[in-house]
């Protein structure tokens, strides 16, 4: 595994699992209709920690109600479906409401991808802020480093989530900008206040 920080990639030169080949699949998808970035717990296990997961949390950038349609349309047709309802108006209204709707396999529930509208500023820097990674079959974009960590101990702080940010700073420690990381989490204390 290779980070070079000032071009924002990290290059993994690992064999792909089924749910690295799921996500290059659906991620691939949604990068046709609008941006995203791929936050929360997938990471940390895309960057080598051992742990399941039943969902992958992506951030999508907003996109109108057209643009929506062909972007279920082609999820159905790609042999996912919309867990949460099977109504596309409904699910686009979820999404304006600040819900999250979830897609897996047909046939299957998990493993799923929960795609949301970012709500708050913090969640929006998520589409300034990300890192390419670099897979043998593609790439995929997640959230920095930085505010991973920084949003795993002080907003999420879960023993699970303060696992991950734990076992992304051992593996990048020397890499790490902790300036940035304070100053998420300083923006993190004033949106908890």
């Amino acid at each position: 595994m290779e980070y070079i920080p000032f071009k924002r990639q990290i290059t993994l030169n690992r064999e792909l699992n089924k749910l690295d080949e799921l996500t290059l699949i659906f991620t691939q998808i949604l990068k046709k209709y609008t941006g995203y970035v791929i936050i929360s717990g997938y990471v940390s296990i895309l960057l080598g920690r051992a742990r399941a997961t039943e969902d992958i949390d992506v951030f999508i950038k907003k996109l109108d109600k057209k643009k929506f349609f062909e972007l279920w349309a082609e999820l159905e047709n790609k042999n996912f479906w919309c867990l949460n309802t099977d109504d596309v108006d409904e699910a686009y209204a979820y999404l304006i409401e600040g819900l999250g709707i979830r897609f897996a396999e047909k046939k299957n529930s998990i493993p799923n991808f929960e795609v949301k509208f970012s709500k708050n500023l913090l969640e929006q820097k998520n589409f300034e802020d990300f890192i390419k990674v670099k897979l043998k079959q593609g790439e995929v974009n997640i959230s920095s480093l930085e505010r991973q960590i920084a949003i795993k101990k002080y907003y999420l702080k879960s023993e699970k989530d303060i696992e991950d940010a734990l076992h992304i700073e051992e593996l990048f420690k020397d890499k790490l900008d902790y300036s940035k990381i304070n100053k998420i989490k300083s923006e993190i204390s004033i949106i908890l206040k």
